[in-house]
């Protein structure tokens, strides 16, 4: 038995070993609340001693309150996959269009994730986990259409004459599709018990005339680094770096806001950071001029207490030049 396969077989032990607990709240106020969606949802896992993470799809971390709210609303898990209305849960998410196989993932993960989750909750059933009839292989290709067949065939590298091929060689792997361009794919594929990462070229379909597309070798897979970051211009470089009895900056009212917001996003969604910034920025603009009083109120101050050090610090900085003229 492969590791995988002995992986997933564990895993469904150690829930058909649990029992289902109470229902932790209520449906209607886990389809209403995130904060309370999400809170029960991490207990529940913890309490059946299953693994929990938040998905990532297309670059984007995936909303489990938003794919539980629409599945329950069309019936559950089972009656989406009868009626097979993935495609319309998937069409909520306004998934990128290099995102392949949407509706494949979002049904994989909801099994996985919530499923149990909608049946304590949603069904309100009690006892030993459930079996869902509706299940699927995931062993198969032909369900499995993010991934992909890739043949590679290496060929002779003229721009490097060291490197040497005898004869032609050709195999078959299986790969992942992370994403897509003009002329070709980013690929993940798999050989041995080495994952490579790369591109597959394809130059026969017209697109953008810079070399990167103009490769001669079609169908080489070119590795490349997914997450390299490039650095433009030149930072700004901080006085207090320079001269650390300089005066801390000031911050704004919404500065203020900003950081104790976080603070609290921070321990309620430890995995979503990428996200902070729009929920804040948006409660921020639904605050009144009451409560957004009070934190510029607190900017305001910051700021008098800058303008008052950062006076201090001129005063000490005219006598220390005094003084080194006088000596």
């Amino acid at each position: 038995m492969s590791q995988s396969s002995a992986a997933k077989t564990k895993g469904r032990s150690v829930v058909e070993d649990k029992l289902y607990p109470a229902p932790l709240s209520s449906h209607e106020d886990v389809s209403k609340d995130p904060i309370v969606f999400w809170d029960t949802l991490r207990r529940f896992h913890f309490i059946m001693g299953t693994k929990f993470m938040i998905p990532v799809i297309g670059g984007k971390e995936l909303d489990l309150h938003v794919l539980y709210v629409e599945a329950t609303k069309r019936g559950g898990y089972e009656k989406v996959v009868a009626e097979k209305k993935w495609r319309e849960v998937g069409a909520v998410f306004k998934f990128s269009p290099t995102t392949t196989s949407a509706s494949f993932v979002l049904r994989k993960h909801y099994l996985t994730l919530l499923y149990h989750y909608e049946q304590v909750h949603f069904f309100k059933m009690q006892g030993p986990p459930c079996v869902p009839s509706a299940s699927f292989s995931v062993h198969s290709p032909s369900r499995r259409p993010g991934l992909a067949l890739v043949e590679y065939s290496p060929k002779r590298i003229n721009d490097h004459p060291d490197s040497h091929i005898e004869g032609h060689s050709c195999f078959t792997a299986v790969g992942r599709i992370d994403g897509k361009f003009d002329c070709g794919y980013l690929v993940s594929v798999k050989l041995g018990s080495e994952t490579l990462s790369g591109v597959l070229y394809h130059p026969d379909h017209p697109g953008p005339s810079t070399s990167f597309c103009q490769s001669n070798d079609v169908g080489a897979i070119i590795p490349y680094t997914p997450n390299s970051k490039r650095r433009h211009g030149r930072r700004r470089r901080s006085k207090r770096r320079g001269d650390p009895s300089y005066p801390k900056p000031n911050r704004s009212g919404y500065n203020f806001f900003f950081a104790e917001k976080h603070y609290k996003l921070k321990s309620l969604y430890p995995n979503r950071e990428r996200e902070f910034t729009k929920m804040i920025g948006e409660s921020w603009t639904n605050l009144s001029p009451e409560e957004r009083k009070v934190y510029q109120n607190i900017g305001l101050k910051d700021k008098e207490r800058y303008n008052r050090e950062l006076k201090e610090y001129k005063e000490r900085l005219k006598l220390r030049q005094g003084e080194g003229a006088n000596s």
